[in-house]
Order: structure tokens, then sequence, then C-alpha cells
């Protein structure tokens, strides 16, 4: 059966903003998207809702999803939507968890580990880091990912920033553009839910 994708936004890009929209129609050749936006976004406040609301937004959007689709749920989030969606599968049911850019470090500041709600988990996940990301330094995630309990896998983005763009150096160096890099990405997330779908069968 076909999975199917609910996706939630980062801070600033909610689900119209065309990284969003972009990434939506990339996935849509794995499975069914479906986007949403947090009440805030909603609202046209710049400041994220706390903590507690956020998730509430979230479980709501994913009941909402469920009564329209059917199949195994992913839950696939920018920055912070996809740190609001490991809380998520803290409580609900999911079966995997993609997050795109992973905010370890509030502010960028390592001190400020967002790291708890990571080694509670047990849902399987996949993180989609680049190597240039100041919010998700890799030797603190390597750190983290080593004592975590739930079944974990890292595609690094060479050169890629917070929101996984190459600059144009590293385009040029590598030889590709940064479609070439999306690709992999995508395809990064297709093996990670087949194999997620083999081992839940």
């Amino acid at each position: 059966m076909n999975p199917f994708f609910l996706f939630a936004p980062g801070a600033g890009a909610p689900s119209t903003h065309p990284w969003m929209q972009k990434w939506k129609q990339s996935l849509e050749g794995i499975g069914k998207v479906i986007l949403f936006d947090y009440d805030y976004m909603r609202e046209g406040r710049r400041r994220p809702d706390p903590l507690p609301q956020l998730i509430a937004a979230h479980r709501s959007a994913l009941a909402e999803a469920r009564a329209k689709s059917s199949g195994p749920v992913l839950l696939i989030g920018k920055s912070m939507g996809g740190r609001i969606g490991c809380h998520v599968a803290l409580e609900e049911k999911i079966a995997g968890l993609i997050c795109l850019g992973y905010p370890l470090c509030g502010g960028g500041d390592r001190t400020k580990l967002r790291d708890k709600v990571l080694r509670e988990l047990e849902t399987p996940i996949l993180f989609v880091q680049g190597t240039r990301d100041s919010l998700c330094p890799l030797d603190l995630l390597e750190e983290v990912r080593s004592q975590m309990k739930a079944p974990n896998f890292l595609h690094l983005v060479k050169d890629g920033d917070h929101s996984l763009r190459l600059t144009k150096r590293g385009l040029q160096a590598a030889g590709e553009t940064q479609d070439d890099v999306d690709q992999r990405i995508v395809a990064a997330i297709g093996r990670f839910v087949g194999e997620n779908n083999a081992r839940s069968e």
C-alpha cells in the first residue's frame, strides 16, 4: 500500500513557500503529500506558537489527513516541522519520520540541544542534513544518533545549508545542479520508505 506524507513547514517556510511546493511535487512520485500550516502561520503572526500548541496543531492535521487517506503515514518536516513531528510520533502511531534539516541546536547554540525527543523516539527516522548546517553540527548529531533507541538513518548533503542548498562554488566543483542534489535526496527518501515498508511487513 502506498504511503502518504504529512508535510510540516519550517518556521519561515509556510506551505505556500516555493521551497515547500517544490518538495511536495518531488515527493509525489513516492506517495500522496498533504501540506499544512501551524496556527500562527495561518493567522499571519511571525512568532511560532508554544510547543504544546504546535504539537496539538500537528496532531489535528494528522487526524484530518488520516480521515481522507489510507496507507502508512510518514511525517516529514522542514526544520521546526520535523522537530514537532518527532514530538507527535511519541503520541501517535506513525510509520516513519523524515527530518529535512533537524534543528538540533536552538539558535545554533551547541549548549541548547533539542535531543531529548530524539532519545525517546521508537519510530524509524531519516535525517537529511547539510554539512554546512549550523543548527545541526554533525558531530553532535552522530553522538545523539548513537544513543537513540529508534532505527535512525542519515543522508548527508555535502556543502548543503539548513535548507539543503549548495553554494554556487560547491555546485561548480561537483559539476552538478541543485536539482541533481535534490533528486538524490528524493531517492534516499524513497529507499527509506521502501525499507521501512519491508520492515513492517
